[in-house]
């Protein structure tokens, strides 16, 4: 390699601060600015603390998780996909890389139908987001991000370095006046989510967060699905880690004293972006319109984050063999556009399903959650395996008696969320996984393979039996969008 080369392909590697935008900018985009209104609904403030312990002891083992796996298994590029793969075979690893992908589809839905429902307020016609008008937009939009990540990997990510710092100044100005503005009285009669004071009830109402809490964090991940693009290894952990750290306090600290401002009822009751009436009630209608602005710009550099993401993982799991051959096509500025096109389709396809949901935002926030928590599990998984059996422990076997500890709490909580999601979000997923297997079957047909192996034809078997079971649950109605 000449010096010429090498110096091009350095100058393409994203440093420490880099990455660690990657995973900011990934984690803070719609939920944040929905976090009083969600946490309103579900409980009050002893709910609340117990539901970010809970999130954020959780979250941060699976951050922990990836960081560990970053160092232990450096070769394994795509961070999710990759370590499903590696931990538990081909069908499982093609579930982890399809299921991430969906959610990350899912999941920029989500931040257009915020966007268009904090336009709703003052253009009637985009509604709570989810009307024929707002769809329309935003799938315009959609097209007009596709064609600005073509133009290379490198300018998005820098675009989402900017992007990141201008969306944090009005969520810690938020935190700034609504500490200052906190008022004892109505923060202790919040205390308390309302009806039975009981551990049960207590753990009814943290339940009731769960989804909510693995949105808000989806993108824990962010710095070990760019891991090929990192000039460190171990950047990649200190990245993952640095992010996760930063975005918890900021969470918790707009739930909690939002509890300060209004009484909770008026909270649940606020339309969203919920942080934009919370300030207003503080500073007047000023400060909705900075939450308004704050939010567009937030969600937009999410967005883009997560489209970035979700086109890796297509690439990457083509250019090894666990999806179709034209999903590993790039462009002349390398930028993988077969999977980029696949994923501004499914984005597309699925703003049109929002216009049969009577609440739009929920519906795909919870999918979004729902679809991330099978690829969160296997990874955790992988880890657990290789702390138990002492796989890549050999040469350096220090802390891995901790590394199985953190396995063991990230794998429990991933268990926890799939159960608090319920039965209905996990048929739902069965209905996007089921017929997502196609590509599984192109796959190993291109190879020249047998498509399933007994025990991946049992697990193929029980995906179509929820499948069936989700859209006959939506053919009945027991199932809502």
């Amino acid at each position: 390699m000449t010096q010429s080369s090498t110096h091009t392909e350095a100058a393409r590697k994203m440093s420490l601060p880099a990455l660690t935008a990657m995973v900011v900018g990934s984690m803070v985009g719609a939920g944040v600015f929905s976090l009083p209104r969600n946490f309103a609904q579900a409980t009050g403030i002893l709910g609340a603390v117990v539901a970010w312990l809970i999130a954020g002891l959780g979250m941060l083992m699976l951050a922990f998780v990836f960081q560990t796996l970053a160092v232990r298994k450096p070769h394994l590029d795509a961070g999710v996909y990759a370590y499903a793969k590696a931990g538990f075979g081909q069908y499982p690893g093609f579930f982890s890389a399809f299921g991430y992908w969906a959610s990350a589809c899912v999941g920029n839905v989500s931040y257009w139908v915020l966007i268009k429902s904090t336009i709703g307020a003052v253009v009637p016609a985009f509604g709570e987001g989810a009307t024929i008008a707002a769809v329309a937009v935003s799938a315009l939009g959609v097209w007009a991000f596709h064609f600005v990540i073509a133009r290379g990997v490198r300018e998005a990510a820098r675009i989402n370095q900017i992007v990141t710092v201008a969306k944090l100044v009005p969520i810690l100005l938020f935190v700034v006046i609504t500490a200052v503005a906190l008022r004892g009285g109505v923060f202790g009669a919040n205390l308390w989510g309302g009806g039975e004071r009981s551990a049960g009830a207590l753990f009814e109402q943290v339940r009731a967060t769960m989804l909510v809490t693995v949105f808000v964090f989806l993108g824990v991940e962010g710095a070990s699905v760019y891991s090929r693009y990192a000039r460190r290894r171990s950047d990649v952990g200190r990245a993952t880690v640095l992010g996760f750290v930063s975005v918890l306090a900021l969470f918790a600290s707009v739930t909690i004293l939002s509890y300060g401002v209004l009484p909770k009822d008026e909270l649940a009751g606020l339309r969203q972006p919920s942080m934009g009436g919370v300030l207003e009630s503080v500073v007047g209608a000023w400060g909705a319109a900075l939450i308004g602005a704050g939010l567009i710009v937030s969600v937009l550099g999410a967005y883009l984050a997560w489209t970035l993401m979700a086109a890796e993982v297509l690439f990457v799991a083509a250019k090894d063999h666990d999806m179709p051959a034209f999903l590993a096509r790039e462009n002349r500025r390398n930028v993988p556009i077969a999977a980029l096109v696949m994923t501004s389709g499914l984005i597309t396809a699925v703003l049109a399903v929002t216009l049969f949901s009577d609440d739009a935002f929920t519906f795909t926030l919870e999918l979004t959650s729902a679809l991330s928590l099978i690829p969160y599990l296997l990874a955790a998984g992988y880890a657990l395996r290789l702390a138990l059996t002492g796989e890549s422990y050999d040469s350096e076997p220090r802390g891995r008696g901790r590394d199985l500890a953190v396995a063991a709490l990230a794998t429990g909580y991933t268990v926890f969320l799939i159960v608090a999601a319920g039965l209905k979000f996990l048929l739902l997923s069965c209905v996007i996984y089921a017929p997502g297997t196609i590509l599984f079957v192109l796959t190993r047909r291109e190879r020249g393979l047998r498509p399933f192996s007994p025990a991946e034809l049992g697990l193929f078997a029980v995906v179509v039996i929820g499948a069936v079971a989700g859209v006959a649950g939506l053919v009945t109605g027991r199932i809502t969008l």
